[in-house]
């Protein structure tokens, strides 16, 4: 019985793994857990911003938050993030001997520390909707409604649409920024069509 559960297992999708049996023009179908439709928050840079300007800000979320018990928040790096292999490089030059390799270790991890720097303030926000047993009638005037009271507290957002998705899905269960999205279908990258 466990034999054939594993088997069954391995045949399976990432989709079917992760659990997302659709993505739409504009959410994420799950199994079992809902839709999820995504909007993604533009940052603001609160660091040119005053005491006063931040209070405001983090009152608008207080405010979003509390008048909408639907909302679930999610940060994620937009960009890659290098701690395991600076972790790998620096376990490498602790147990390395020779002087050269030691330089070159050192040299890797100092060009990883800079590529962090300038991406250092690579996040995205975004605020996620479950909708669980919507009428298809209401779901989008529901929706409207969030994106106007989420824009009258002064967040620049914009509501995902398919390519966003796979993107975070990319980012969000890949570690994945090199890729351009997530796939349709596994593999999908490696087939090229007429050969």
């Amino acid at each position: 019985m466990n034999k054939e559960k594993k088997e069954k297992k391995q045949r399976e999708s990432t989709r079917a793994l992760i659990g997302v049996r659709e993505i739409t023009d504009h959410s994420i179908i799950t199994d079992g857990h809902g839709e999820l439709v995504v909007f993604i928050v533009k940052p603001s840079n609160i660091s040119v911003l005053s005491e006063d300007s931040i209070r405001a800000r983090i009152y608008a979320l207080m405010t979003v938050l509390k008048g909408m018990a639907e909302i679930e928040m999610c940060c994620l790096n937009s960009r890659e993030n290098f701690e395991e292999n600076k972790r790998y490089l620096k376990q490498r030059l602790a147990a390395e001997q020779n002087y050269v390799i030691r330089k070159l270790l050192e040299a890797d991890l100092t060009f990883l520390d800079q590529i962090q720097v300038q991406m250092a303030t690579a996040r995205e926000f975004l605020i996620t909707v479950r909708l669980i047993n919507q009428n298809e009638k209401e779901v989008f005037p529901y929706l409207n409604r969030i994106e106007k009271t989420l824009r009258e507290q002064g967040f620049s957002i914009k509501r995902a649409d398919e390519d966003d998705l796979k993107r975070i899905l990319a980012v969000y269960f890949e570690q994945n920024l090199t890729q351009e999205s997530f796939e349709n279908f596994d593999g999908e990258r490696w087939v090229i069509f007429g050969d």
